[in-house]
């Protein structure tokens, strides 16, 4: 397992290092380029002058070692559009967001992903199923906006239980934290609980119909020992899998969601920096979510050998 673990953070570099190179030159490829942008009627000395001083006017493949020198340094540079404000410093104001946001979308979709998939195949067409079944298929195919907006006029402006828009962090209190969360992770997490609950369900299916389940139940188990011993565990495989890129997709920023519901996290950063072309921004939010899924993927790697120890991944 330690010979594997090196092996795939070396390619896990290599990855980043490519998505990073892949960024910087599609980024440039674009036509037109910030300074135009930002100041489109400006005297073009003045705009040369910017550019200059950002180092804009240099040579394409000079950028890019500066860039990825510094890169490597720590330093992913200075937002274009703030006034000489780090990109490390705007990343690290929007992550406490996005983690507060995914972490209760995890919770709250997961918890009733497994739950609700496990009773579906334990019951297997009952009304309960039937009843799963239907809102997991509403839920898969209902836009994540659209179900943020309806839960908005419900709950905050119907019933005003909630607030609508905003992030208030955890230093003003546990209620208004949680209070400006539960919304965005509703719109955020449900759609991946839909999923969830279809795959659990199929996979549980599966395995009770194994041999080891009826000689478990031949041997006097009970049916809940049964199901959470031997067949959940069992199920696990699959789950993980698409568990494992859910949480990289929270976690790297639910850019809809943030949008809407005006909370500026690691999405909403992304998408205003590629909109103002605010170059290190995006570069550096990008290289962020490159990390978080090939963590992800590594981690769900070494769960697979914990559920299932015959899973080795060892020459």
């Amino acid at each position: 397992m330690g010979r594997y673990i090196v092996k795939r953070t070396v390619y896990a570099v290599i990855v980043i290092w490519a998505v990073g190179t892949l960024v910087f030159f599609m980024l440039r490829a674009v036509p037109g380029d910030p300074i135009g942008a930002l100041l489109a009627d400006v005297d073009p000395g003045a705009a040369a002058a910017i550019r200059a001083r950002l180092g804009l006017d240099r040579p394409l493949i000079v950028q890019y070692f500066f860039w990825l020198r510094n890169t490597l340094q720590g330093d992913l540079g200075q937002s274009i559009y703030g006034s000489h404000v780090s990109v490390s410093r705007i990343i690290a104001e929007a992550i406490p967001r996005t983690l507060s946001l995914s972490t209760v979308a995890f919770i709250i979709s997961f918890s009733l992903a497994l739950a609700a998939g496990v009773i579906s195949a334990v019951k297997k067409h009952s009304f309960l199923d039937h009843s799963f079944t239907l809102v997991a298929f509403l839920g898969i195919s209902m836009p994540d906006f659209w179900l943020g907006i309806l839960l908005i006029i419900l709950f905050a402006v119907n019933l005003q239980w909630l607030p609508s828009i905003g992030y208030e962090p955890l230093s003003a209190g546990f209620w208004p934290w949680l209070s400006h969360l539960i919304l965005p992770a509703l719109a955020a997490g449900l759609p991946f609980s839909a999923v969830i609950t279809r795959i659990t369900r199929s996979a549980m299916l599966e395995v009770l119909q194994e041999d080891y389940i009826k000689v478990a139940r031949a041997k006097g188990l009970t049916e809940h020992m049964v199901i959470t011993t031997h067949a959940f565990r069992n199920a696990l495989i699959p789950v993980i899998t698409v568990m494992g890129i859910a949480i990289a997709l929270l976690f790297s920023g639910t850019v809809v969601v943030e949008n809407v519901f005006a909370i500026r996290g690691l999405g909403r950063v992304l998408i205003q920096s590629i909109i103002n072309r605010d170059y290190p921004v995006v570069q550096g939010s990008i290289l962020l979510v490159a990390v978080i899924l090939v963590f992800t993927n590594l981690v769900v790697d070494v769960l697979y050998t914990v559920v299932d120890p015959r899973i080795a991944y060892e020459e």
